[in-house]
């Protein structure tokens, strides 16, 4: 297989089996494409599918790449940018994030749009300069983390999406943020914050799984892997996977602290998800908002490319959808 910026002639491929001892058809050009998910239709142009069936004696039946190249004529066709800020604390290693800026892309494209995506360092964003960093966004997204380095900066994210009817996902961290933000400024709790990032705050409304207390050894023994949710009816959640029961995964210690449940809820915090037993809160939403979600779970890692993640799918299309209309307004 041959990495070039242009396709190989004949008689370069021919001189290539030569001297290699292979027959010239596995030769294979791999030429630069303008995006990854050509390079399937690319290869296969090449005939690489039919070379490794014929080597490998299998019985396969016809190559079927319809709705893969139907996925490739729509990133062509893809018309207008959907801008999407993304608060982390690694945006200098951006592929710390490269799931959730895929998952992100599957939605654009599902969409019909470009996707640019708006780097904004938490650990540097103070609330100065929050409205010049962030109001080019027509979304803002949250990812997981770990660690109290950049917590405020993603606070200050969610109270300015909150607040100016940004569309909001949150991701894990990003859910706890929220809750965090909700809680020192709609719910009478200042200072509210995760014990993890204050142990010495009045308000914990982010604790440890109560599982979690006596673990002292780190490794594996979070809540790892998939687990399933109980989505409540009428929820923007509900509305995006159309089921009341789903599965997603997981990676985290800390959860909404149960104490603190009804108080956030009185406040207007809506519990759009939960775990089967009710015990854990799963997904919360914002119910006077155009799109304000955040789960305690990674559904990036089930995004694929012909098919968006729902949560992804409808908070980008919430995106576009403020886009319209601050342009028609």
């Amino acid at each position: 297989m041959c990495r070039s910026d242009r396709p190989i002639s004949r008689d370069l491929r021919e001189k290539i089996a030569l001297f290699t001892d292979v027959e010239s058809r596995a030769v294979i050009s791999c030429v630069d494409a303008p995006h990854l998910y050509a390079v399937p239709l690319n290869l296969r142009d090449e005939g690489l599918d039919s070379l490794v069936v014929d080597k490998l004696g299998l019985d396969a039946g016809r190559l079927q790449l319809d709705d893969w190249t139907a996925l490739v004529d729509r990133v062509k066709q893809a018309t207008g940018t959907v801008r999407i800020a993304l608060v982390g604390k690694y945006v200098q290693l951006r592929d710390a994030y490269l799931s959730v800026v895929e998952a992100l892309r599957h939605a654009a494209t599902h969409h019909g749009r470009n996707l640019e995506i708006i780097w904004v360092d938490a650990e540097t964003l103070q609330q100065e300069e929050i409205t010049s960093r962030l109001e080019s966004a027509d979304g803002i997204l949250v990812p997981g983390g770990f660690g109290v380095r950049g917590i405020e900066g993603k606070i200050l994210s969610a109270r300015y999406a909150r607040e100016n009817g940004v569309p909001y996902l949150g991701l894990c961290l990003g859910l706890q943020v929220a809750v965090a933000e909700f809680a020192r400024h709609m719910a009478d709790m200042p200072g509210a914050n995760s014990s993890e990032f204050d142990s010495s705050t009045e308000y914990p409304v982010i604790d440890l799984l109560p599982e979690q207390a006596s673990v002292s050894d780190m490794g594996g023994t979070m809540r790892l892997g998939a687990s399933p949710t109980k989505v409540r009816t009428g929820t923007k959640a509900h509305a995006a996977y159309g089921d009341e029961l789903i599965s997603e995964r997981h990676r985290h210690r800390y959860e909404v602290n149960n104490e603190y449940r009804e108080r956030l809820v009185q406040a207007g915090l809506v519990v759009s998800g939960v775990t089967p037993d009710d015990r854990l809160v799963e997904i919360v939403e914002l119910p006077d908002h155009p799109w304000f979600l955040a789960c305690q779970f990674h559904p990036e890692f089930k995004s694929r490319p012909i098919r968006p993640h729902p949560l992804f799918r409808d908070f980008v299309g919430a995106a576009i959808a403020g886009q319209r209309e601050r342009a028609e307004a």
